[in-house]
């Protein structure tokens, strides 16, 4: 299996654990947060919804310079738009990967901010750790969910909600 293949799979794979995790938000608790230090629930299910887009950029360029690239967040004002935004963003990571080539993973590719650089990485790396980020955030959503008493969805198996004691 090649390492697209291996992407794609990882890729779709996911994407029904996080589309599980995204169709759970109430419309009416976009704008609740767990802490003033925590974002609203609109930005990071937001955020959990465009990062299959980082996948075509990882692939179409060598970088991304927070200082020349300001982050401007489609506005989302319920599930069904947030599930839309997902759809297409995946749509996008799909197509862009399945065209790619093993070899079009291996240069490097870095994150900074002008002149900070984050880190220098291989394409591969990078989407996998996409990916990653994309897990991590599903989770911290898992969190506000439990915190707002509504069911979580299993990922990797059954959610203690799924199961019965």
């Amino acid at each position: 299996m090649s390492m697209i293949q291996m992407l794609l799979k990882e890729m779709e794979q996911e994407a029904k654990t996080t589309r599980k995790m995204l169709e759970r938000i109430p419309n009416d608790k976009y704008d609740w947060q767990p802490h003033e230090k925590s974002m609203k629930i609109r930005a990071l299910a937001t955020h959990i919804a465009e990062l299959p887009t980082w996948v075509p950029m990882v692939l179409n360029t060598t970088e991304l310079d927070f200082a020349g690239s300001p982050y401007n967040p489609v506005v989302i004002n319920n599930t069904e738009e947030l599930l839309q935004l997902f759809e297409k963003s995946l749509t996008e990571a799909k197509e862009a990967l399945s065209m790619a080539t093993d070899e079009q993973l291996l240069p490097n590719w870095t994150l900074r901010n002008g002149e900070e650089i984050y880190s220098v990485s291989t394409k591969a790396e990078v989407i996998r750790m996409t990916f990653c980020q994309i897990v991590h955030h599903r989770a911290q959503m898992g969190v506000y969910l439990r915190l707002l008493n509504i069911p979580i969805p299993g990922s990797y198996g059954p959610s203690a909600d799924d199961m019965s004691f």
